[in-house]
Formats: structure tokens, C-alpha cells, sequence
């Protein structure tokens, strides 16, 4: 039984790991499957060794819990999902005020908006 849970909890993570490397778009597709991987596995543990030691029950549930968690905080990266952009503010002295640079467009906007 203990082997059959660790060969699913490493295809599970293998699995995880090559979606995670082949995505391009950004962090909620790599997040989403590093989360769904890590939760397989802690799931297929948790759920081999607590109650009626179901592991394929465990994966299943730790997958979703862990992918969702990995997808909001891949989204909260990427500046969505509700979470404040991660701008950095600057100062010109020669204008005398504060701009920030948005790395989404690789523009660089004054306080109020205005583009710089």
C-alpha cells in the first residue's frame, strides 16, 4: 500500500513539475501547478495515514485545495486577483515629484497618471 502512494505522489509531482516548467504566461499557471503537486503529495500522505487511509481521496482533495491556493497567489503576483500592483516609486528632481514604473507595460507614469 505505502509503495503504491509514493509511485502516485511522484507521478503527481512529476507531473506538477513539467506543467510548471513548459507555462510562458506568467506566475498563476506555474503557482497552480506547484500547488496542486505539493498538495497531491501532502494529500495522498495525510489521507494514507488518517481515517479510512484512502490516499487516492487524500491527492484528489489536496490537489484541488493546493492548485486553487497556488493559482490566487500566482494571480496576487501578477497583480490581479484584488492584490495593489508591485510598482516602484521614484523621484525626479529636476521635475520635482514622484513617478512609477509599471513593469506590465515597461512604461513609466507620474502620481497622477500622466504618462512620463
Amino acid at each position: 500500500m505505502l509503495n503504491s502512494v509514493i509511485k502516485a505522489g511522484i507521478a503527481v509531482a512529476g507531473a506538477g513539475l513539467l506543467t510548471a516548467a513548459c507555462t510562458t504566461t506568467g506566475n498563476v499557471e506555474r503557482n497552480a501547478a506547484g500547488g496542486a503537486a505539493l498538495g497531491a503529495l501532502a494529500g495522498a500522505v495525510i489521507g494514507n495515514n488518517v481515517g479510512s487511509g484512502d490516499a487516492g481521496t487524500g491527492a484528489a482533495i489536496g490537489a484541488v485545495v493546493g492548485g486553487t491556493a497556488g493559482a490566487v497567489k500566482g494571480c496576487r503576483e501578477d497583480g490581479g486577483c484584488g492584490a495593489t500592483p508591485n510598482r516602484r516609486q521614484y523621484y525626479d528632481e529636476r521635475a520635482g515629484r514622484y513617478y512609477y514604473y509599471d513593469s506590465a507595460t515597461g512604461r513609466y507614469y507620474w502620481e497622477n497618471g500622466a504618462p512620463r
